[in-house]
């Protein structure tokens, strides 16, 4: 990728999270991931997020451009180049950003949906909804802001959300070839979380039952983050090994061909 680095504000980030039953996701995942665990469920769900200032490396940030992404997420492990790693596979990517939508997976990683984000928001609370260009909505969600996650949550305590997301800062995306992924990790120079009291919260991803059939996919927690400096890393695309579920950063080379 041409920009390996950018920087910018994270203006507010919202994590929906849903807890999945481990063998259903597996059959979700492409080969070669693996689902993370905790306390026995695998976490996936949908980062919504609002940068302001993005630019490369060394660009005053006045210069910077705004837009609103969101990325669907899934805890996983995977064997890279013999050994272990952690991060989240990003099965799809939605974004208000022509140049996000058009430069991605060819100037910076991730391969991006056209979306449009409606959002209402106050210091307090929050409403957001992603429409599909065929009008369909991707997500929506409602919460305010709570003194504590809820006690359904998988979760035991905020620093134990907190601290199990902060481990999935490297992200890989599913690209047009099956078998080679994106990657991305973001490194957050002040992070903080506070929990969100859940009012609204649909996902077409995790609310198919072709994909998580009932039972399989629950609503777990909401956590939203504002004002966080951040810087966005490039990472050597993931391939899977030919005839294996492992990956390596690599060039595979299929046998008969020329390098």
């Amino acid at each position: 990728m041409l920009l390996d680095t950018i920087h910018g504000i994270i203006d507010r980030r919202v994590l929906l999270n849903w807890r999945l039953d481990p063998e259903v996701l597996q059959r979700v995942l492409p080969p070669g991931f693996r689902p993370k665990l905790f306390n026995g469920h695998g976490i996936g769900g949908v980062c919504m997020i609002r940068f302001v200032e993005l630019r490369p490396r060394h660009v005053p940030g006045w210069l910077g451009l705004g837009s609103e992404n969101a990325a669907h997420r899934i805890a996983v492990e995977w064997t890279q180049d013999g050994e272990p790693r952690e991060g989240v596979f990003i099965p799809r990517r939605d974004t208000n950003s022509t140049f996000n939508r058009v430069l991605g997976g060819r100037v910076f990683p991730g391969i991006f949906s056209s979306a449009r984000f409606e959002t209402s928001e106050s210091a307090d609370t929050l409403a957001l909804r992603i429409v599909r260009p065929d009008g369909g909505i991707e997500v929506a969600f409602a919460g305010r802001v709570a003194a504590a996650l809820s006690e359904s949550s998988v979760f035991p305590t905020l620093d134990a959300a907190s601290d199990f997301f902060l481990l999935g800062a490297t992200g890989y995306s599913a690209t047009r070839d099956p078998a080679r992924f994106h990657g991305m990790e973001l490194r957050s120079l002040n992070w903080s979380v506070t929990p969100l009291a859940i009012g609204e919260a649909h996902s077409a991803f995790f609310g198919a039952v072709d994909r998580f059939p009932p039972g399989s996919a629950t609503l777990d927690s909401a956590l939203l983050m504002r004002g966080i400096a951040h810087e966005w890393h490039s990472r050597p695309d993931l391939r899977m090994t030919a005839g294996e579920s492992v990956f390596t950063t690599q060039r595979v080379v299929t046998p008969g061909t020329l390098t």
